[in-house]
């Protein structure tokens, strides 16, 4: 029988163990909003390997950039990330299409402007430009909204697909909640926007109209943020629709309807 080499018999993982890059991606999804910069017996922890698995994995991730470390000597999100992340078709020609016109609203506005598109079962924020003196919100670019509590995710649930939204709302629990999104969503569908407010982390007003693209598929949401009883909600329904009309153009759709 033919012995390979001690070094590769090391390497090789075995057959009930966990692949090599679902052990890396663990370790990149133990960061979050609130944990931005871990040490590595934290990330070891929150990612669930081994303080010895967790250093081998993180010195690679370190050389290849995915990592970097801070001046306190912790691990951080790298900017290779961020370089590969920018070629996802969905947000970057999304986000190339739809900055100039964002950029508008935020003008006009003043206020924060938001794109976001549905990645599973949450909405993730693509771009957000923001006014100095606007009212307080806690949401950034790369970070997930729920789909059920945030404009722009009312939007996107409401566009989705008849048998995944079905699904969705029976999650809900109680029934009665369900009940009231699922009339919520049809009212979203029948006027093409979605009127939200939210009393924390401040009070605040979102109003969030659909994007479409070829096919008049629904492919974002864009929404502004406003200090809740600052304005009537409607008074912003007109112009964000505009924007909403010109990012679909710009995108290939041929109709001007903004309904979900």
């Amino acid at each position: 029988m033919e012995q390979g080499n001690g070094a590769s018999r090391r390497g090789k993982r075995p057959k009930s163990g966990e692949p090599v890059v679902d052990r890396a991606l663990s370790l990149l999804a133990a960061f979050g909003s609130e944990h931005r910069a871990l040490g590595l017996n934290e990330l070891s922890r929150r990612a669930g390997l081994p303080p010895s698995t967790a250093s081998r994995l993180t010195a690679r991730l370190l050389r290849w950039g995915a990592l970097e470390r801070d001046d306190h000597g912790r691990y951080v999100i790298g900017l290779r990330l961020f370089e590969v992340a920018s070629l996802a078709p969905r947000s970057h020609g999304l986000r190339e299409a739809a900055l100039p016109y964002l950029e508008d609203l935020h003008e006009i506005t003043r206020q924060h402007v938001l794109l976001a598109v549905r990645d599973g079962d949450e909405a993730l924020l693509v771009e957000r430009l923001s006014a100095h003196g606007a009212v307080e919100i806690a949401y950034r670019v790369g970070g997930r909204l729920p789909l059920h509590e945030t404009g722009v995710g009312l939007v996107l649930l409401a566009a989705a697909d008849p048998g995944y939204r079905a699904e969705w709302i029976d999650r809900l629990e109680p029934s009665s909640a369900a009940l009231r999104l699922r009339r919520r969503l049809a009212e979203v569908r029948n006027a093409g926007l979605a009127v939200f407010e939210r009393q924390r982390p401040a009070p605040v007003c979102s109003v969030a109209v659909p994007i479409r693209g070829r096919g008049e598929q629904v492919v974002a949401a864009v929404s502004i943020v406003v200090p809740a009883g600052a304005r009537k909600a409607r008074a912003y329904e007109q112009v964000v629709r505009a924007t909403a009309m010109a990012i679909s153009r710009g995108l290939g759709a041929r109709g001007t309807r903004s309904h979900a």
